[in-house]
């Protein structure tokens, strides 16, 4: 009777008492912080796991730009997180979503001075840090903020830029005087800083000839470890191209930005390009235009000599009847044929038809592998592009096509490309991420 009892008696522990470490650390990391302080408490076990390292490596900390008890919950959340666990730390993402007022700039930037204090005190791992579209040229930024974010921040890299990796300020939005500033504080009492992965892609306000300052040459004279540079076009001069030379063994990726409204009519010597190229044999540079489609202003920036690996050409919808997309699409990309390997349009060509050339280029260029189309196109367009892939002509893996019409319903559109897809079906299925649609422009 005794063997009996013991034989039916139920266990003492659940399952989950003898789940591995390892697993049961890839559960929690699943976890909010909500939820993991109530997870804390379950037992000794689950309590010791929360200080593993590994749940509080990573961290996004969103601050919403609208006043609201989630938004007060968020800020106690983040300095929460950085006094208990941010000795942890090694990549965090700062994201400040479209302030509408100055008290709420004031809070972020109250917030984010303890929230970088504590982590300057703390932390010796962190290896990469993200704060994203401030726009601190706004006026929501009165002036006696946005000194202090930036007294903050700099005061911040200062201490940790001999650790940080990867930094990335993208839409800043800046003067030369203070972006500088910030960037300097990275090679604080040295003459160079270990940043591989920089980001400064509309870090300075538009309209600002950066490329002609030498402050920002300087600055940029102290990176010498680069992988990887964004950045738009209103930063490029000889003088920057001949900086990267001198350590560009280790350069593999630019990609450069070039908007309508940030300065671009520097002239850049194609040798210049060429020595870069040379000194750093893997570079790959991505281009992206946004409303820049004149050939003449194109042809000033894209130079034979670089080793252009993207190109995007955005216009955003505007349309201009004096501007013509044939001779770009015929005489400067053609250049590129060799390297191309990504080709992204989105442009408002009602008033002139190109299908040939836009044809004729992707079977030239026989490295590209991703083709992306908004624009006004015959819906057979798309069935020549499948035939030439069918025939390898062309090698493409993703093709993406938005056909514009001028009409509201696109009926005979949609039902022609139900019969291209189903005649190429097999090729589709086994060779491309394909999307195509038709899209009523009015």
């Amino acid at each position: 009777m005794d063997e009996e009892s013991e034989l039916i008696q139920p266990q003492d522990q659940s399952c989950w008492a003898a789940l591995p470490d390892v697993c049961l650390c890839r559960v929690f990391w699943w976890l909010g912080d909500r939820d993991r302080s109530r997870a804390a408490l379950v037992c000794r076990k689950w309590n010791q796991m929360m200080y593993s390292a590994d749940l509080w490596r990573y961290r996004t900390i969103t601050f919403s730009g609208r006043p609201s008890r989630v938004h007060a919950s968020e800020v106690e959340s983040a300095l929460w997180y950085v006094k208990k666990f941010g000795r942890y730390l090694e990549r965090l993402e700062v994201k400040f979503l479209n302030p509408y007022n100055a008290v709420l700039t004031k809070k972020f930037q109250v917030t984010m001075r303890g929230l970088l204090s504590c982590l300057s005190k703390s932390n010796n791992r962190l290896k990469s840090l993200s704060i994203q579209h401030l726009e601190l040229d706004r006026l929501v930024w009165r002036n006696s903020i946005r000194s202090s974010f930036i007294r903050s921040l700099s005061f911040f890299l200062k201490k940790m830029g001999k650790h940080l990796d990867y930094l990335n300020l993208k839409g800043a939005r800046l003067t030369v005087e203070q972006g500088c500033h910030i960037l300097d504080s990275l090679s604080h009492l040295r003459n160079e800083n270990v940043i591989s992965e920089l980001n400064i892609e509309d870090y300075f306000s538009h309209h600002l000839a950066v490329y002609s300052s030498p402050q920002f040459k300087t600055t940029m004279s102290t990176f010498h470890n680069l992988v990887s540079l964004n950045l738009n076009y209103n930063c490029i001069s000889d003088e920057l191209l001949e900086n990267l030379c001198e350590n560009a063994s280790t350069l593999w990726t630019i990609n450069i930005k070039c908007h309508i409204h940030d300065p671009h009519g520097q002239v850049i010597w194609g040798m210049s390009w060429a020595k870069l190229a040379r000194q750093a044999t893997n570079l790959k540079v991505n281009f992206y235009f946004e409303r820049i489609m004149k050939y003449e202003r194109l042809a000033r920036i894209l130079l034979q000599e670089i080793p252009v690996r993207s190109i995007s050409l955005r216009s955003c919808y505007f349309s201009d009847p004096d501007w013509s997309m044939r001779p770009t699409l015929i005489d400067l990309l053609p250049t590129f044929r060799h390297t191309l390997q990504k080709l992204t349009f989105e442009f408002n060509n009602n008033h002139e038809s190109l299908d040939e050339e836009l044809h004729l280029l992707i079977v030239s260029c026989r490295k590209l592998f991703y083709f992306k189309i908004w624009a006004f196109l015959d819906v057979r367009f798309v069935e020549r592009i499948l035939k030439s892939q069918k025939e390898r002509q062309c090698a493409l893996r993703t093709l993406k096509v938005r056909i514009y019409t001028n009409r509201y319903e696109t009926n005979e559109e949609d039902r022609t490309l139900r019969e291209i897809y189903r005649k190429y079906r097999k090729l589709i299925d086994s060779e491309l991420s394909y999307f195509v649609i038709a899209y009523p422009m009015m």
